[in-house]
C-alpha cells in the first residue's frame, strides 16, 4: 500500500480527493492524514514518513514549493494539485514531476497513481526536484532544465543545450551542442508539445529542431536546414510555408 498524505488549504478539495481515492484507488492507496497549512504539513511529513504526498501549489499565503524547500530531504513521491492550469504547469512537465488540475479528475488521478509503480532512486528523485525548483525560480526566463527518462534512469538537461530531436519509432534521440546523443523513452510528439514554446519547431515528422542552432536554409521542394552541428535536415513540403514564417518571426 502507498501510505499517503494530503496537504491542501481547502477542505472541500481534501474531501473530493479522499472520495476519489476511496472509490478508485482504495486497493493501492492508504490515506494516513490530511492537513491544511505548510506548518502542519511539515509536522505530518516528519511524523508519518509517507510514501506519497498530494500537495496543493497554493497554501494560504505560502506555497507547496516553500514547504518542500524547508525539508532536509524529499524521500517521498509528490503529486502537486493546482487550480491554475498556467501556474508552473510547464515547470512540472519539464521536471517530470506529476500534477493534477483541480477539480481533480478520476482518470487523471488513477493515471498519476499508476505511474508510482515506476520507482526512482532517492538520488534521481532529488535531481527531479532540483530541476523543478530551478524551473520555478526561472519561470519567466529562458533557463529551463528538462528531465528525460533513459534506459539507465534519468538525464537532466538544459533546454538551451538541445540542438535537435530525432524520432526513432517510440523513442527520441536528443542531439546536444557538445555532440552528445541521448536516447529517450518518449515520442517526438511529446517533446514537440513540451518544447514548442521554447524556440523549437517540428520541420518534419522525424525532426524537431532548436531554431537557435540553424546555420543555413537551402531552398528546394521543401528545402533543408543545416544545423550548427553540420547536420542537414529535410523540411517537410507541407510544413515549409509555416516554417519560413516562423523563421522570419524568430
Amino acid at each position: 500500500m502507498i501510505r499517503t498524505l494530503i496537504i491542501d488549504d481547502e477542505q472541500h478539495c481534501i474531501d473530493r480527493l479522499k472520495r476519489l481515492i476511496k472509490e478508485h484507488c482504495n486497493s493501492t492507496v492508504q490515506l494516513i492524514d490530511s492537513c491544511q497549512s505548510v506548518e502542519n504539513g511539515i509536522v505530518a511529513i516528519k511524523k508519518f514518513q509517507p510514501d506519497l504526498v498530494f500537495l496543493d501549489v497554493q497554501l494560504g499565503d505560502k506555497t507547496g514549493f516553500e514547504l518542500l524547500q524547508q525539508l532536509n530531504e524529499i524521500n517521498f513521491e509528490v503529486i502537486f494539485t493546482t487550480a491554475h492550469e498556467k501556474y508552473a504547469v510547464q515547470a512540472f512537465k519539464f521536471s517530470a514531476i506529476d500534477y493534477l488540475l483541480k477539480p481533480v479528475d478520476e482518470d487523471d488521478l488513477k493515471q498519476a497513481v499508476n505511474k508510482l509503480q515506476l520507482k526512482v532512486s532517492k538520488e534521481e528523485l532529488s535531481k527531479k526536484f532540483e530541476a523543478l525548483f530551478h524551473n520555478i525560480k526561472n519561470i519567466q526566463t529562458g533557463s529551463k532544465r528538462i528531465t528525460v527518462p533513459t534506459v539507465k534512469g534519468f538525464e537532466f538537461l538544459q533546454v538551451n543545450d538541445i540542438v535537435r530531436c530525432q524520432s526513432d519509432i517510440n523513442y527520441t534521440i536528443i542531439f546536444l551542442k557538445d555532440k552528445q546523443k541521448i536516447t529517450v523513452a518518449k515520442t517526438l510528439k511529446e517533446f514537440e508539445e513540451l518544447l514548442s514554446a521554447h524556440n523549437f519547431y517540428r520541420i518534419h515528422n522525424s525532426h524537431l529542431i532548436n531554431l537557435s542552432y540553424i546555420k543555413s536554409y537551402n531552398k528546394g521542394k521543401g528545402g533543408s536546414i543545416v544545423m550548427t552541428d553540420n547536420t542537414e535536415v529535410e523540411v517537410s513540403t507541407r510544413r515549409k510555408e509555416d516554417f519560413l514564417k516562423r523563421l522570419e518571426e524568430f
